[in-house]
């Protein structure tokens, strides 16, 4: 979800200003070099609807370009090659008295390059490094906190503030618009862009936290983040854009729902906050059937089809019947908040049996009053209608109840006993178009069953 925020973000300001958005894929790590993993990658922007107009490039194919800027470093004094291996590192601390970590060991050394050497960049000893955040302001990292970290590892591939340094430049970045927890590798960032002499560095943004209800960052372990099984479950993918557009940026007219486009004309990095931002579900499903319930009929059919005939679809696939859903739509639509929750509005409509529910049975049939005499005359009321009118089928049903309230002198609810009957629960959409829907042979047959049961 963090992911997908910084990459609409990235788009929002480069479509606002008429720039160029640049997908590179940073797999430096041989390990991350799969189709699945660049797959992670894309297919979430797809679904999202966020194109870009440069890419995807892939920094593995960069290597070269890479070893050709460690070497300019080291040549020029700015990075030299170390051989220790981490346990030698505890030792030296060890030894010395020193806190945990690298203090250039190997700076003075001579270490000559072969297998296993690794490159570290000398970072300055004193003074300070400082990035102008657009979003955080002006941050300082004094420069003897900084290690002289790795920019090359033991395999000879680059690492990560190397890579993104050499490509930054080569590529002409000029934003770099990214996650608060990436702040602390900017310093390194930048050390090396100036060793480099590329010139004027790009302008940095750094997003806010995604946090939880608990004020806790958003964790894969923890927290449900995946955005694959919000598209699984029917949220709606511009929905989601518009929700995440909300997390850490707000328009400042405070309309929070509004077209993409208006967003795009709005937007901009200077307006956000620092402020770690709360993803809140509930919000997003606000949002979502928000969405959901400005579909015509067709449309929401359309878009809730393939959670109503996949193979999670409660009812046999020839069931399935299109008519049913657009003539329930606008009823349906106000209910759910995402697409996966359609099915069970209806599913006692296009399954081929009804299903009761025990509590609801025992509460409108056993326990309600007179109910097999509601259910006798509603069944014998309907034989000889020809089911084209919701509204006289529910003329019949509540004129039962009317009629049995004023032979017994009690007040008797025709609706209930029918409903369970019929859909095996006390509670749905409002039950005559439905029943219509469900027509006269099942609706008979479902009333019979009751009293059979009953």
């Amino acid at each position: 979800m963090g992911s997908a925020r910084t990459a609409l973000f990235n788009w929002l300001f480069a479509r606002h200003h008429g720039g160029e958005m640049v997908l590179r894929v940073e797999d430096t790590d041989a390990a991350l070099k799969t189709q699945e993993y660049v797959d992670a990658i894309i297919e979430p922007l797809r679904w999202l609807g966020l194109d870009w107009d440069s890419g995807p490039h892939f920094q593995s194919d960069r290597r070269d370009r890479h070893s050709e800027a460690i070497e300019r470093l080291v040549d020029g004094g700015a990075a030299y090659y170390c051989d220790l291996t981490r346990a030698e590192i505890e030792e030296r601390c060890a030894a010395a008295g020193l806190p945990a970590g690298y203090h250039g060991w190997s700076r003075d050394r001579d270490v000559a390059d072969g297998p296993g050497v690794v490159v570290r960049f000398r970072c300055p000893d004193d003074g300070t490094t400082v990035v102008d955040d657009i979003v955080r302001g002006r941050v300082s990292f004094p420069n003897e906190s900084l290690e002289d970290f790795v920019i090359r590892r033991g395999d000879g591939s680059p690492t990560f503030h190397l890579a993104n340094a050499v490509d930054d430049h080569d590529m002409g970045i000029t934003h770099v618009v990214r996650g608060e927890d990436l702040l602390n590798t900017t310093p390194r960032v930048q050390l090396i862009w100036q060793a480099l002499g590329f010139g004027a560095l790009p302008h940095y943004a750094h997003l806010p936290l995604l946090v939880n209800a608990k004020r806790q960052k958003l964790s894969k372990r923890r927290d449900d983040v995946a955005l694959d099984n919000y598209r699984r479950r029917g949220y709606l993918p511009e929905a989601m854009v518009n929700y995440l557009a909300l997390l850490g940026w707000g328009p400042p007219d405070e309309v929070e729902i509004r077209p993409l486009d208006e967003i795009v004309e709005l937007f901009d990095l200077d307006a956000v906050k620092p402020a770690p931002a709360f993803f809140d579900p509930a919000r997003l499903d606000h949002i979502n059937s928000a969405y959901i319930s400005e579909f015509t009929p067709e449309q929401f059919a359309a878009r809730a089809e393939p959670f109503l005939t996949g193979p999670d679809a409660p009812w046999p696939a020839e069931c399935y019947d299109r008519a049913t859903v657009e003539a329930l739509a606008a009823e349906i639509q106000q209910r759910i908040a995402h697409l996966d929750e359609a099915a069970g509005w209806i599913d006692w409509i296009l399954c081929p049996d009804v299903t009761y529910d025990e509590k609801a049975w025992h509460k409108s049939i056993v326990k309600g009053r007179a109910a097999a005499e509601v259910l006798e005359a509603v069944e014998a009321q309907l034989t000889d209608d020809d089911f084209t009118s919701a509204e006289r089928l529910e003329a019949i049903v509540m004129g039962v109840g009317d009629e049995l309230t004023e032979s017994l002198g009690q007040r008797v609810r025709s609706q209930p006993p029918v409903r369970v009957a019929l859909t095996g629960t006390g509670s749905g959409l409002p039950l005559w178009e439905p029943m219509r829907l469900l027509g006269k042979d099942q609706t008979l047959s479902r009333l019979r069953k009751a009293m059979s049961r009953l």
